[in-house]
């Protein structure tokens, strides 16, 4: 019998990790093409901001902000990057996904989880037992399927 904050019995969840497939199982975090158009909107972004930094003294703008300017630019470049190496793994263990900084979960912490399939990324929020709740990404079709069933196996009953 299922708990009422959605955690599975030992039986059902050796069954959710049977069902999912040989573990781990990885993938990556944002689809491709998701990248692919972040490192796109960079492109653009690189070249305005060099064309904003050729403007004459007299037309240019101030210093403090071009440095604003530029810093914004460089996060935004972190972010694209992290966008396009995060990589998402699920394992006997729990669900890791390497970030900005590391979000990881093991199975005994998940109270419960919801799976919001968005059109650009899919994702699977995980509700802990103490603090705030977690957010995944799945990029590939594969841990888009594990991430619809790890959804019915730990939803909250109510």
């Amino acid at each position: 019998m299922m708990s009422p904050f959605g955690r599975p019995t030992p039986e059902e969840h050796a069954e959710l990790l049977a069902q999912i497939g040989p573990l781990p199982l990885r993938g990556r975090a944002w689809p491709r093409w998701i990248g692919a158009i972040a490192w796109l909107i960079m492109a653009v972004i690189a070249v305005r901001l060099f064309i904003v930094l050729q403007l004459s003294p007299d037309t240019a703008l101030p210093l403090p902000v071009i440095a604003s300017l530029v810093v914004c630019f460089a996060a935004l470049l972190w972010m694209s990057w992290h966008m396009w190496t995060s990589v998402t793994e699920i394992s006997d263990w729990g669900i890791r996904q390497s970030w900005i900084s590391r979000r990881e979960v093991s199975w005994d912490d998940i109270q419960s989880t919801k799976f919001i399939p968005l059109f650009a990324s899919k994702k699977l929020v995980c509700f802990v037992q103490k603090g705030r709740p977690l957010f995944f990404q799945a990029g590939s079709p594969e841990l888009q399927a594990a991430f619809a069933r790890i959804s019915l196996v730990y939803r909250k009953r109510t």
